[in-house]
């Protein structure tokens, strides 16, 4: 690595460090006062107003990191061309390509590094955010079982109407069976008071239970006081996700999330995009560099507030573009991974345009 290369780096990663740091600091604030009001309402303790705010940061930074990246590289270039080291440097016959190189595998690893933070660290913190959320500021509060609605198979769906998570059991359950030739047919419809999943049968045991089978022309009934249902496709697990958010899962959650949907015949096509949002999102960072620093690296486009505020839009209307592709994907207009990458693929092919021009 030469002399340049380092020093270009250091400058960066000192600036991006500097950047979470402050944005980071500065949005715990802004959010501390909006919240203050609810935690002494609900008289929350300092230690857990800490706490919340340390389960919360791992979330800021990631919203932040291509915007910290992006200042960093813009505030690296433009100190650079103030001193006039850039015409330094571009008078010894560095062009504009290899001064962005360091830039650009700095941005890559950062990207690298997002990918695995946000689709792993973040979604843990965000478990203990939701808890704190729940029990001490009572916001998001999902009652497991106002009428939980489970597709167990093509031909079965399962209704809950309250589920006890501590004990493990569910309460007032309809299973609805259909015709596989006809799923508008109900050909049989099972009602029972408690349900409870028996480890060591490995299967879902209903007490108290009626079952009612329909033909074209006839109905019959019958009554079981308890009866083993090993048919049931479901788990324990698949109930509690039902009240989870996507951003309380891990990648790894969110793709067997999407299986499982699949599988009991539900549309993933939301799951689907989520999961292919956070890793183009953890790609923000190299085009936001890509974007921005051929505008900083060139002295004839404007002061570096100009500069400034010519990134920052640009940077706005690619999260607006993501976000506006999320609602078209989800819709059903486009595929999940098209919609997820569309906007990077965009501003990406604008970016290599913008390196050119610049070049010239």
């Amino acid at each position: 690595m030469k002399i340049l290369d380092r020093y270009l780096l250091k400058q960066f990663l000192l600036t991006v460090l500097f950047g979470l740091a402050a944005f980071t600091l500065l949005f715990v604030i802004i959010d501390l006062m909006e919240n203050l009001g609810d935690f002494l309402d609900q008289n929350v303790s300092e230690q857990m107003i800490m706490q919340y705010y340390l389960v919360f940061i791992p979330e800021i930074i990631r919203l932040i990191t291509p915007i910290a990246v992006l200042l960093a590289s813009l505030f690296t270039a433009g100190k650079m061309a103030n001193l006039n080291e850039l015409t330094a440097i571009k008078a010894s016959g560095v062009s504009l390509y290899r001064f962005m190189a360091p830039f650009l595998i700095a941005s890559i690893f950062i990207s690298l590094i997002s990918i695995y933070f946000g689709g792993y660290l973040v979604p843990m913190a965000n478990k203990q955010k939701v808890l704190i959320e729940q029990n001490y500021l009572k916001k998001g509060i999902v009652f497991i079982g106002g009428n939980i609605i489970i597709q167990d198979s093509k031909t079965r769906i399962v209704s809950l109407n309250s589920f006890d998570a501590i004990r493990q059991q569910a309460y007032m359950i309809s299973i609805q069976e259909f015709n596989p030739m006809d799923n508008t047919k109900l050909i049989s419809q099972l009602n029972g008071f408690r349900m409870v999943f028996d480890p060591a049968k490995n299967c879902w045991v209903i007490y108290d239970g009626v079952i009612r089978s329909f033909t074209d022309t006839t109905e019959t009934m019958e009554k079981f006081p308890i009866r083993d249902f090993p048919q049931l496709n479901f788990r324990i697990e698949d109930v509690i996700k039902k009240q989870r958010k996507p951003e309380e899962m891990t990648l790894s959650e969110l793709n067997k999330f999407a299986d499982e949907q699949l599988r009991t015949g539900n549309d993933p096509t939301s799951i689907e995009i989520e999961y292919q949002s956070r890793i183009a999102f953890a790609f923000a960072s190299v085009v936001v560099i890509l974007f921005g620093l051929p505008i900083s690296a060139n002295r004839r486009r404007g002061g570096l507030a100009i500069q400034f505020g010519i990134n920052l839009l640009v940077t706005f209307l690619y999260l607006v573009f993501m976000k506006v592709s999320q609602a078209f994907g989800k819709n059903g207009v486009m595929n999940p991974l098209i919609t997820a990458w569309l906007a990077n693929f965009i501003f990406l092919a604008v970016a290599i345009y913008n390196i050119k021009i610049a070049q010239k």
